[in-house]
């Protein structure tokens, strides 16, 4: 099998109402729909991306959906180039998104989306591992107030 011949890998995810989930990943993180397939003048399945990402969802149709969280044991990493700002423009949007800390050499904050799934936003950093955001802006606070000698 030639390697060339695979493109891309894009997670599906199965969500219980499209309707929420696009007011999510759309509203609130920023993707785009890129195609869409309907029904009954409903979106049923979409391909959304966000830069170089993308995502398909599905809503569940007339089976029965399973019981629990769909998303549970799931995660998605994007890998960005500034995931702080990322973060700041989801608390500025109101959602869920957690403190950014640095693990791995990389600053991450996380979600979770209607379903369930997890969502980690993630960039490249120097910054010392177990590093909070409030410590790094607190520490510039200081910095900023601290009289000149």
């Amino acid at each position: 099998m030639k390697s060339r011949n695979v493109q891309e890998v894009v997670p599906f995810l199965w969500v219980r109402s499209m309707k929420r989930s696009l007011d999510y990943y759309v509203e609130g993180l920023g993707f785009r729909v890129a195609k869409r397939w309907t029904v009954d003048g409903g979106v049923r399945w979409c391909r959304m991306e966000l830069g170089g990402a993308a995502l398909m969802l599905q809503e569940f149709a007339k089976q029965p959906t399973p019981k629990g969280k769909l998303g549970e044991g799931i995660s998605l990493c994007f890998i960005c180039r500034d995931a702080v700002a990322l973060y700041d423009g989801f608390k500025a949007r109101r959602l869920a998104a957690s403190e950014p800390e640095v693990g791995n050499s990389l600053w991450y904050t996380t979600l979770s989306d209607p379903d369930g799934y997890r969502i980690l936003f993630e960039s490249a950093t120097d910054v010392a591992e177990d590093t909070t955001l409030s410590t790094v802006r607190r520490r510039a606070t200081k910095r900023r107030r601290a009289p000149r000698r």
